[in-house]
């Protein structure tokens, strides 16, 4: 009888310690295997047997590395194919995935005295040394895959791969730990956490924790007393994180972290639907970082299959080697935003802390989405101010872009106010910007060559095919008409040193452009510091011709250049600056 009772005694001990523990079994149905196998197979096709990586031709966004074409055997997508081959139960596939791992694991860092200790190149083809400079991000994106092979398959390990295998995860968690990025980096704060978290809880390093610990609470802190995440409204890295979250709700065993995260978690959503535009069913502005304006058929297939039955995007099913492991679910709350919208709202939200804070304004109808960040730039991931209508079937959309020689010049600073469908916008130039990335390739002693410089107003999706027509003039108003939804463009002022800005036009198969060309000729060095005037004021209206039919008021003064539209108002600063005297000397009505 007193065995009963010691029994009984820890049975919920034991079952409390399955719960809690970041260790999991693997349990597919039918239709999840069928669809893994499926993608196993298509990757397939793309492993390198002697390499024991997959290849693919080379592509990147244009920073970080220094390769221009070839093929190349990428380290991420390999170990993320590795641990699906070992998800399967197909003894064959699960040999390649411990064979990648071996391989993969030999390309880090694992020198803690070295600069890029912990972390590993994005190719085979170029080892760390070689990169430009090299992504300390690796550490985040590869250790969180070799955590997922742990996690699910420990017992399937030879001794001498998982002793290898947990050298590398504590490598890179040291090297996270090292580099501590702060609140602001919205994706790796949060994988950075997890990783730490998980690395800490399998290998018992009660200073890792701790760390993790406090690292989750400072992010928190950070997001919820500004109310949204830094890195805004991303299509991309929203996605991202909410992932990563949903991997903490998973994997952590702390409680309280786990109440944190769920809030976390709970705001990712928040964002998402609240910017989300169902008759277009596109994700509306304005953009921290994005890489497809219009959204991908993948995400859409995301947000449909976390929702209920309610939520029908009429999209097919969407399977990443991840999804199988990975649940998401949709506050049910919030599944209304994504079916349909009944009349206008307009969000602002802060987005950083401070006395001059980022805000980014949202105004949906059901015609359309505009959006817009008070202040920003013109990074090719950026969406400072975009605007999207239509139907789903056809969406369209209008993104402003700044182009240096054809490549968006991140340079270009970005001011605005908005309310409801008008935005008022200022450009000007920063003297220490970046050039084709915000950081790595900023411009010395604010000189950069050029050839064309523009700026673009750029139409795509159904919008791509409307015929280009641009003004006669600078100031003339672009009135353009599309089913349901009336734009109005308007330019009352433009400079750039002694050159005369003026209007054309451009189309191709998939964008139909109107550019403002403020130079656009032979090759030309230009001297920022010696500019005293470059800079463009404008204004987008969207909704009816009869709501955009006033006059704008525009003044250059002696510390830049005022423009207004009924209650709006906004000064920027016309001669060239550094970025962050540029943002000081904005002033927003």
């Amino acid at each position: 009888m007193k065995t009963f009772y010691v029994i009984l005694l820890l049975v919920p001990l034991f079952l409390w310690q399955c719960e809690t523990s970041p260790y999991r079994k693997l349990k597919l149905d039918s239709e999840e295997k069928a669809a893994l196998h499926e993608l196993l197979a298509k990757e397939g096709e793309q492993y390198d047997a002697e390499e024991k990586m997959l290849f693919s031709n080379f592509s990147s966004p244009g920073y970080h590395t220094t390769l221009t074409g070839g093929t190349v055997h990428r380290t991420r997508q390999s170990l993320t194919y590795a641990v699906s081959c070992l998800d399967s139960d197909d003894p064959e596939l699960k040999q390649r995935g411990f064979d990648i791992l071996d391989r993969v694991i030999d390309l880090q860092d694992q020198n803690p005295d070295s600069k890029t200790y912990g972390i590993w190149p994005w190719f085979l083809e170029e080892p760390l040394p070689q990169m430009s400079p090299p992504d300390w991000n690796w550490a985040d994106f590869c250790d969180v895959q070799l955590l997922q092979a742990v996690i699910y398959h420990k017992e399937e390990f030879s001794p001498e791969l998982l002793a290898k295998t947990n050298n590398a995860i504590y490598h890179a968690a040291r090297s996270i730990e090292k580099r501590n990025v702060g609140p602001e980096y919205t994706n790796i704060a949060i994988m950075g956490t997890y990783v730490t978290m998980i690395t800490a809880e399998l290998q018992n390093l009660p200073d890792l924790k701790k760390y993790a610990l406090d690292r989750l609470q400072r992010f928190y802190d950070y997001t919820m007393e500004t109310g949204a995440f830094s890195e805004y409204n991303s299509p991309t890295y929203t996605i991202v994180a909410l992932k990563e979250l949903a991997r903490m709700l998973e994997h952590f065993s702390d409680r309280r972290a786990k109440k944190l995260v769920k809030e976390l978690y709970e705001l990712a959503w928040e964002e998402i639907a609240l910017h989300f535009h169902p008759p277009a069913q596109q994700w509306g502005g304005p953009h921290s970082r994005n890489y497809e304006t219009l959204l991908p058929i993948k995400t859409l297939a995301f947000i449909q299959s976390s929702t209920s039955e309610a939520v029908s995007f009429g999209v097919p099913d969407f399977h990443d080697l991840q999804s199988h492991r990975l649940s998401c679910p949709c506050p049910k709350k919030l599944e209304h935003y994504f079916i349909s919208i009944e009349k206008p709202r307009q969000v602002r939200r802060k987005y950083s802390q401070g006395d001059n804070p980022l805000v980014g304004t949202t105004y949906t109808t059901p015609q359309f989405s505009l959006g817009s960040i008070n202040r920003g730039d013109f990074w090719n991931q950026r969406r400072p101010l975009i605007l999207y209508w239509g139907k789903a079937a056809n969406p369209s959309f209008l993104r402003v872009r700044f182009l240096h020689d054809g490549y968006d010049f991140a340079a270009a600073q970005f001011y605005s106010v908005q309310e409801k469908g008008i935005v008022l916008f200022g450009v000007a130039l920063a003297t220490d910007g970046g050039d084709n990335h915000v950081n790595l390739d900023r411009l010395k002693n604010a000189v950069f060559s050029a050839k064309d410089l523009r700026l673009r107003f750029e139409f795509g999706g159904l919008a791509a095919e409307k015929r280009v027509h641009p003004p006669r003039t600078v100031q003339d108003n672009l009135l353009l008409a599309f089913p349901g939804l009336d734009l109005r463009i308007s330019i009352p002022w433009a400079a750039f040193d002694d050159l005369t800005p003026y209007w054309d036009g451009e189309k191709s198969g998939t964008f139909a452009a109107y550019d403002l060309v403020l130079y656009s000729g032979e090759q030309r060095v230009f001297d920022l510091s010696r500019i005293m005037q470059a800079g463009i004021a404008g204004m987008v209206a969207a909704g009816a011709r009869t709501e955009m039919s006033g006059a704008l008021r525009g003044t250059l003064q002696n510390d830049g250049y005022q423009i207004g539209y009924q209650q709006l108002d906004l000064l920027f600063p016309v001669a060239p600056a550094p970025k962050a005297e540029l943002a000081r000397r904005v002033k927003f009505d």
